[in-house]
């Protein structure tokens, strides 16, 4: 079994089909977006996250759904357009869905505690957040309400960052 993300690809916004092996050695935030959402702000938060952790081993990892209640109507550049509209600094993917059967192989790994080793955490909602560690296996998660900036989410990825392994 397989306990790392490392082992997928996935189409980035401009449709270029990206190796998450190419993380290496990074802590990842990935979280799943929607333009339309009651938690669409969060975007200028994960931008600000980022910000603070540039000189870092760190990334986040947007996946935009339409999974809930129809928030994410956009497609491609549009995506990515509405991204840089909110400050977006990091690399946002094609749209995918994130639960349930036809769920993406990434998500189906991220939600499924036999496949992943850590958790069983399946996004019920847009900006569900997975911490991901430098060798690509599922650390933690954090739920919607949870915003990117809090000191919960800092503190976990500083560990992350420390950790040497």
């Amino acid at each position: 079994m397989a306990t790392s993300i490392h082992q997928f690809s996935i189409q980035n916004i401009y449709g270029e089909e990206i190796k998450l092996s190419d993380y290496k050695g990074k802590v990842l935030l990935l979280v799943n977006t929607a333009s339309q959402c009651g938690f669409t702000p969060q975007l200028k938060d994960l931008a600000a996250l980022k910000d603070e952790f540039k000189d870092t081993d760190f990334e986040i990892l947007g996946f935009p759904s339409n999974d809930f209640g129809g928030q994410e109507p956009l497609e491609g550049a549009a995506i990515a357009a509405f991204c840089e509209n909110y400050g977006s600094n990091f690399p946002v993917f094609d749209k995918i869905r994130v639960r349930g059967t036809y769920a993406h192989p990434l998500y189906k790994f991220l939600a499924d505690k036999k496949e992943n080793g850590k958790f069983s955490s399946t996004p019920r909602w847009n900006f569900h957040k997975f911490l991901i560690d430098k060798n690509g296996v599922v650390q933690d998660f954090f739920y919607p309400f949870t915003k990117p900036t809090t000191s919960k989410v800092k503190k976990a990825i500083n560990r992350l960052l420390a950790d040497n392994k």
